[in-house]
């Protein structure tokens, strides 16, 4: 069943949530309290110049929700979106960067603060904290709605909605595979290290009620996952059981293990950065969503 995303409505309450998330989305070169410190010596730094970038507000349907967006200043048409799902760290200087090399690639790229009920990730230190005053009180079902809304605003921001790709990294790359199943509308994904059976510790619940691997053979977008094999908090088997399910259904989706990499080796501000993994796979996931029509 296609889905039909509509504009949020415009009935919702009108308040402002960014008083939850300064200092996380909106200071320049800020990363999050619990990733520090930063691995400087790594670090890839993508500069705005060419870019509009910066803050928008995004109406959803109890608000507006902050995301960062960034895209090339001059353009001819509507351009290719990429939605950046972020880590649980929220959206702090990484995922802009992200966003940057993405524009520069000439996508419209947007990174949707999905925290913004909950709270600012940016000012907590502790993971197990992050976990469970902010990540584990989030709706998959607002998650998806609130990407439904990023999308509608995309459209009527320079972006081609009929060119929609989705990629995350963590926490998000879970919510790729599960909003590949929740909107089959999008033409690619590309979910990076994202969790693919519960968590031990948070099982199934009314609030977040399915896995990846639950919903991988409904999955008709063609979609990418991307892990290490020494991803401690994601096994193997678990990333090999997600292929089979895959296996089951008509999405053409593909799952790669870097052997060497670990879990967010993509993250060159982290001291579990993987440069050789790294500069493989970059190339892979925008030939992934440009090989599936995001271009």
């Amino acid at each position: 069943m296609k889905i039909d995303i509509s504009d949020p409505n415009p009935e919702g309450p009108s308040f402002d949530r960014r008083e939850f998330i300064v200092g996380s989305i909106f200071a320049a070169g800020t990363f999050a309290a619990a990733v520090q410190p930063i691995a400087a010596q790594t670090r890839i730094i993508t500069d705005s110049e060419g870019l509009t970038a910066g803050e928008v507000m995004i109406p959803v349907k109890d608000g507006r929700m902050p995301a960062y967006r960034a895209m090339p200043s001059k353009t001819k048409g509507k351009l290719p979106v990429v939605i950046v799902i972020h880590e649980i760290f929220g959206v702090h200087e990484w995922i802009q960067d992200i966003c940057r090399r993405l524009a520069k690639e000439g996508f419209v790229a947007i990174a949707p603060a999905l925290h913004f009920r909950q709270g600012d990730p940016a000012k907590i230190t502790d993971f197990r904290e992050l976990q469970s005053r902010i990540f584990t009180k989030m709706p998959d079902a607002a998650v998806m709605e609130d990407l439904d809304s990023t999308i509608v605003w995309a459209r009527d921001n320079g972006g081609d909605r009929a060119k929609v790709a989705v990629t995350g990294f963590c926490w998000g790359g879970r919510i790729v595979w599960l909003y590949a199943a929740h909107n089959p509308s999008i033409k690619a994904g590309v979910a990076w290290y994202g969790r693919v059976v519960n968590n031990p510790t948070s099982p199934p619940n009314p609030v977040q009620p399915k896995s990846a691997t639950d919903v991988a053979k409904d999955i008709k977008v063609p979609v990418l996952g991307i892990y290490g094999a020494k991803d401690g908090g994601i096994p193997v088997d678990t990333v090999e059981g997600l292929r089979s399910e895959l296996k089951k259904g008509t999405s053409r989706s593909d799952i790669v293990i870097y052997p060497e990499a670990g879990h967010g080796f993509l993250a060159d501000y982290r001291q579990g950065y993987h440069r050789e993994s790294s500069l493989d796979a970059w190339p892979r996931f925008l030939d992934w969503i440009r090989r599936n029509g995001v271009k």
